[in-house]
C-alpha cells in the first residue's frame, strides 16, 4: 500500500511546486520583463503620487470633471466588490436609479439627448470608460465650469478617445481618469 501513496504523495508535491510556484513566479517575472507598467497595474503617476489605475474606474464629483458611468460595485468603485448590481429591468430600485440619475443629467444638458452609459452600470462596477457621446455629453458643463471654449473641450475629447482594438475589437471609449488629469493639465497651461 504505501508503493502506492509514495508516489501519489511525490507528485502531489511536485505538482504543487511547480504550479503554484515555479510557473507564477516565471510568468510574474517574464510579465515585469516585457511589460513592466502592465505587470504593476498599469497606475497612472502624477507628481509622483498614483492618480489611480488606467483600468478601473474611480468616482469624480462636481462640475469640473467629467463624472465615469454609475457604479454597483460595492459602495461604488469598490475593487474588493466587483460586481454588477444583479437587477433586472422590473427592478423598481433600479427603475428609480436611472431616472433619478437621468433627471440629473438632463437638468445638467437639457437640450441633448442621455447617453445610454451615462444611468447603466458596467457588468464589473468598475468600467474606466465612457462612449464618447458620454464624453461630449459632459462637455458643455466641465467648459462651463472652467470657463473654457467647448471647441477646446471637443479637441481634448478626440485626443483621448481610444478606437476600437485592432480596428474591429469594442467600441471607442475615452477613459475618464486620463481624460481628467489632461483636464487638469490644461489649466496648467500659460
Amino acid at each position: 500500500m504505501l508503493q502506492h501513496i509514495r508516489p501519489a504523495l511525490v507528485l502531489v508535491l511536485l505538482l504543487t511546486l511547480l504550479t503554484g510556484f515555479v510557473y507564477p513566479l516565471v510568468t510574474t517575472g517574464i510579465a515585469e520583463v516585457l511589460f513592466p507598467s502592465q505587470a504593476d497595474g498599469s497606475l497612472i503617476v502624477r507628481s509622483g503620487a498614483v492618480a489611480g489605475s488606467e483600468l478601473i474606474g474611480q468616482p469624480f464629483s462636481g462640475d469640473r470633471y467629467f463624472h465615469p458611468r454609475p457604479s454597483a460595485a460595492g459602495t461604488g468603485y469598490d475593487a474588493a466588490a466587483s460586481s454588477g448590481s444583479n437587477l433586472g429591468p422590473t427592478s423598481k430600485a433600479l427603475v428609480d436609479r436611472v431616472r433619478s440619475d437621468a433627471q440629473r443629467l438632463k437638468s445638467e444638458n437639457p437640450p441633448s439627448i442621455i447617453p445610454v452609459d451615462l444611468v447603466t452600470t458596467s457588468g464589473s462596477g468598475l468600467d474606466p470608460h465612457i462612449s464618447p457621446d458620454g464624453a461630449r455629453f459632459q462637455a458643455p458643463r466641465i467648459a462651463r465650469a472652467r470657463g473654457l471654449a467647448e471647441d477646446r473641450m471637443s479637441a481634448l475629447i478626440a485626443a483621448h478617445t481610444e478606437q476600437r482594438t485592432l480596428g474591429i475589437l469594442g467600441e471607442p471609449r475615452v477613459n475618464v481618469l486620463k481624460l481628467n488629469l489632461a483636464l487638469d493639465e490644461l489649466g496648467r497651461e500659460p
